[in-house]
């Protein structure tokens, strides 16, 4: 999902800035309301397994650029049923940013487009959980169908604000359309794989279960809605 250098220039910069400091904003809002209701260790601890993972995701599974962005696993389903969103949020927007500034600095221009990408499904998906996800059920507990609802979310929120770059960046020419459609196309398979690992993270939590008051995890992930 990441932008490739170069298809947004110049002034149009500008949009990405306000969209990336306005999903790092209610990011902060959030992870300070997390810290209220769980203690500031439990968020700390949540947050750094939560960067870890996404580090991971981006720098050692396999990751290739395809059309205008690059095609890769992101979990960010698996790191909000894991950890919680104000931690999911957290990794998503620190692990892209160690990335750019030790191991891709030719990506931090576009920051503000890759966090905004990342982020906003994120949310979306929060919302989504609570709809679909009964309040008397907990996270370890949901069916495959609602794991494929709530990843296929994320990532089709993905795509389309890589669609949404790319068309700003460069507009609507043959060029460009048709590398947005390669990037989609090949996208699919993120989509098919995701939920699965969605569920092979909550099959694994249901053996930790020891640990559920450890403050490592969400505690939605074992118990029901308070």
């Amino acid at each position: 999902m990441h932008i490739e250098p170069g298809v947004v220039t110049g002034a149009k910069m500008i949009l990405s800035y306000a969209t990336g400091a306005a999903a790092l904003g209610y990011a902060a809002k959030l992870a300070w309301e997390t810290v209220r209701k769980d203690g500031v260790v439990s968020f700390l601890m949540r947050a750094a397994l939560s960067t870890a993972l996404v580090f991971s995701y981006f720098e050692v599974l396999p990751h290739h650029p395809i059309g205008v962005s690059e095609v890769h696993l992101i979990m960010g389903t698996t790191l909000y049923l894991l950890f919680g969103l104000a931690p999911a949020a957290f990794g998503l927007a620190a692990g892209l940013l160690i990335q750019g500034l030790f191991f891709a600095p030719f990506d931090l221009p576009q920051y503000g487009i890759n966090v905004t990408t990342l982020l906003v499904p994120l949310f979306a998906v929060d919302v989504l959980a609570r709809r679909i996800i009964p309040a008397n059920t907990a996270y370890k507990d949901i069916r495959y169908g609602q794991a494929l609802k709530l990843s296929t979310t994320y990532q089709a929120g993905i795509v389309s604000w890589v669609v949404f770059w790319s068309l700003y960046g460069q507009g609507f020419t043959a060029e460009n359309l048709a590398n947005i459609a390669t990037f989609a196309g090949a996208y699919m398979t993120v989509i098919i794989i995701e939920p699965l690992v969605d569920l092979a993270a909550l099959a694994g939590a249901k053996v930790l279960h020891r640990l559920k008051d450890s403050g490592l995890f969400t505690r939605r992930l074992f118990n029901p809605a308070a």
